[in-house]
């Protein structure tokens, strides 16, 4: 999110309705400005959210067939505003937006519900052509004498917004698992144990997997590997779960009979040495600028069964091969959940709105000849 002080994102349409935006990334439950300048002769001026899941192609929407589907709609009327949204207090951007476009600006408010997925993009093929799979979120304004009045191109502007999310205050405890794999015919064992030093980690930050390998069996670990995993479930009318890898270490590390092992091996997740990977998910992005590997989902409400979309977890995976005679081989493996995401920017607002489960804008519009 940009700071306070940074000029809005704005769009103009041909009817000089005049939509813009202070900030494009939103933060669930903080208070975003947004302003709208309509100039138009239209009684009314209304305003569109839509969160929307493409899971097809454009190219391929054919014979009324859309691979497309709306999570979320909600419209409500901007000008004149209505009794309850003339008495929200207003942020101090938007008296600040207020004072700079004058006494015709009209302030308004929109709330994105907490249970609706952050913006993820799926990455295309190098041969996809059209826009990427993925959710994504769009605020329109139009004019119009009903809500019901069909939409025309000339008096309506719309904008692309992100929802993201940003890392906790407070991470969770050091994840830590061990394993203990017995052998038939033997009483002796092979004890696994793996760590990593946290449990937040940032875009770009290199994680340490602390391995730590007990072989008190009569077999002889032949390689080491750990690798770090995208877990992608994607929720629509079914729940289908996608796994990537997203970085890994493979050492000749081996450990023999009746010793122990121990070392700490560094993984850095990026996009960077993934980007020929298709259907790895990426946080959603405007227009061409970069972006990253999607970061992690939080689920505030684990209750809540409703919550469609693409929701993303990471996971270290320590696997040891084990040589069990010959040319057979077995795997010994445990996974360590972690989580991986942008820090809160310092200049993030921080008010909260009254009521409502979302971010929430504060917008403006006017009319003239």
């Amino acid at each position: 999110p940009l700071a306070p002080s940074s000029p809005p994102f704005s769009s103009l349409s041909p009817r000089s309705l005049h939509l813009s935006l202070t900030s494009r990334p939103f933060l669930p439950s903080i208070l975003i400005p947004v302003s709208s300048l309509p100039t138009s002769l239209s009684p009314s001026v209304f305003v569109t959210l839509t969160c929307a899941f493409r899971y097809g192609r454009e190219d391929l929407d054919v014979l009324g067939l859309s691979f497309r589907k709306d999570l979320y709609i909600s419209t409500f009327q901007a000008f004149p505003a209505l009794p309850a949204e003339e008495s929200k207090p207003l942020s101090r951007l938007q008296e600040r937006l207020l004072k700079k476009l004058g006494q015709h600006a009209h302030p308004f408010n929109f709330t994105i519900p907490q249970n609706l997925p952050c913006s993820v993009t799926l990455q295309p093929g190098p041969e996809d052509t059209g826009k990427a799979c993925g959710v994504d979120f769009e605020v329109r304004a139009f004019c119009a004498k009903t809500v019901e009045e069909k939409i025309h191109k000339r008096n309506s502007v719309r904008l692309v917004i992100r929802k993201v999310q940003y890392a906790p205050e407070k991470p969770g405890p050091q994840p830590m698992v061990e394993t203990t794999r017995s052998f038939l015919m033997s009483d002796r064992s092979l004890h696994l144990e793996a760590s990593l030093d946290k449990e937040l980690y940032y875009h770009g930050e290199p994680i340490s997997v602390n391995v730590h390998v007990t072989n008190n069996s009569t077999k002889t670990v032949k390689r080491i590997k750990t690798s770090v995993q995208q877990v992608t479930d994607v929720v629509l009318y079914r729940c289908d779960t996608y796994k990537k890898s997203v970085g890994r270490a493979c050492d000749r590390d081996q450990v023999s009979p009746s010793s122990t092992f121990c070392k700490v091996y560094t993984l850095t997740p990026t996009l960077t040495n993934n980007r020929e990977k298709r259907g790895l998910a990426l946080d959603g992005k405007l227009k061409h600028e970069d972006t990253n590997l999607a970061s992690s989902t939080i689920v505030k409400d684990v209750s809540n069964k409703e919550v469609l979309g693409i929701l993303v977890s990471y996971r270290v995976k320590v696997k040891l091969v084990v040589s069990r005679g010959g040319y057979v081989l077995m795997d010994v493996a445990v996974e360590l959940p972690f989580v991986l995401m942008h820090p809160k920017p310092s200049d993030q607002p921080t008010s909260r709105p009254q009521s409502g489960t979302g971010p929430m804008g504060g917008g403006y519009g006017r009319w003239g000849n």
